[in-house]
């Protein structure tokens, strides 16, 4: 069975301030999401899941349904904000979702197959995606995860801070841990560092972190439905608290159910946090496009 795509659509793009994941980029108005598709079925997943807003779908769905007809399977998942609370202390004045791990939950009874998840405004590059297919086709299982990891030095804006997964990892690639820093930037001295708690922290440029660019077996969205009941108990009741695939990740490891494999990729990353970001997206896809890694147009006949 072919592995399936999940690609993250269904955040709120409050930095941004616009629905970034379907703005064109590419010269024949492709949005980011087109190219990581057709990297993908280039390295031969057979599926792709879509979690997205339902208010958004019909919209989704038009610019997305021609031109991968008869090309790739498509599914649609709508990230809800009740979905699977149920019983559970939440404040009712939550607006903001759950995160990507409450995202990949929703999948539940969707994936029955190997999958990566992948965010929709994020470019992972060619080489990426190849390395995903190959290891969710021999080397996944229910005790061996995969983290597609990038240079943290090569993965910042100019335009503000970003949030990364930052990984430790030991000598043999696996992941020690694994810890969501929600904002990273070169700050004047042009030095790296994360702040938390009103304090800052230095990080190295060749870091390893993850961009949600992760491999799992079926059986992981089982593990996110167990830790988003305990991760309700007790942050349930916040307005802006989140559950995120690297928490889920970092569980795995530290309760030793099995191990998670950290690959680097050669592939250049590039993506659009801000609004200012997109003029290089821009400049970027048109370069590949002129060396010939890709067609003019993606779906052309």
């Amino acid at each position: 069975m072919k592995p399936t795509l999940v690609i993250l659509a269904a955040g709120m793009a409050s930095r941004y301030g616009s629905m970034k994941q379907i703005q064109s980029f590419g010269p024949s108005g492709e949005t980011i999401m087109d190219y990581s598709i057709y990297d993908a079925i280039e390295a031969g997943f057979g599926k792709i899941v879509f979690i997205i807003r339902e208010e958004f779908s019909e919209q989704f769905k038009s610019i997305f349904e021609p031109k991968l007809k008869d090309k790739i399977a498509t599914d649609y998942v709508y990230q809800h904000l009740a979905a699977f609370t149920e019983g559970k202390n939440v404040t009712p004045e939550r607006v903001k979702p759950w995160g990507t791990a409450h995202a990949v939950l929703c999948c539940k009874g969707k994936l029955n197959e190997p999958f990566a998840v992948i965010n929709a405004d994020d470019f992972y590059g060619k080489d990426a995606f190849v390395q995903a297919a190959s290891f969710l086709n021999n080397e996944c299982n229910d005790q061996t995860y995969s983290i597609i990891g990038y240079e943290l030095g090569k993965t910042l804006s100019d335009n503000g801070t970003v949030s990364r997964g930052v990984c430790s990892v030991d000598a043999n690639g696996n992941l020690i841990d694994i810890n969501e820093r929600t904002k990273i930037f070169k700050n004047e001295d042009g030095v790296i560092v994360y702040e938390d708690n009103d304090q800052l922290f230095p990080l190295t440029a060749d870091t390893t972190v993850s961009m949600n660019f992760l491999c799992y077996p079926a059986s992981f969205v089982a593990l996110c439905e167990s830790e988003f009941s305990r991760f309700l108990d007790t942050q349930g009741m916040e307005l802006k608290s989140e559950f995120f695939l690297p928490s889920v990740t970092k569980h795995f490891v530290n309760t030793k159910l099995g191990n998670v494999k950290v690959g680097t990729t050669s592939a250049s990353w590039f993506g659009v946090t801000y609004k200012e970001d997109a003029p290089v997206v821009q400049a970027s896809i048109s370069n590949l496009v002129e060396k010939g890694l890709y067609p003019s147009n993606l779906w052309g006949s």
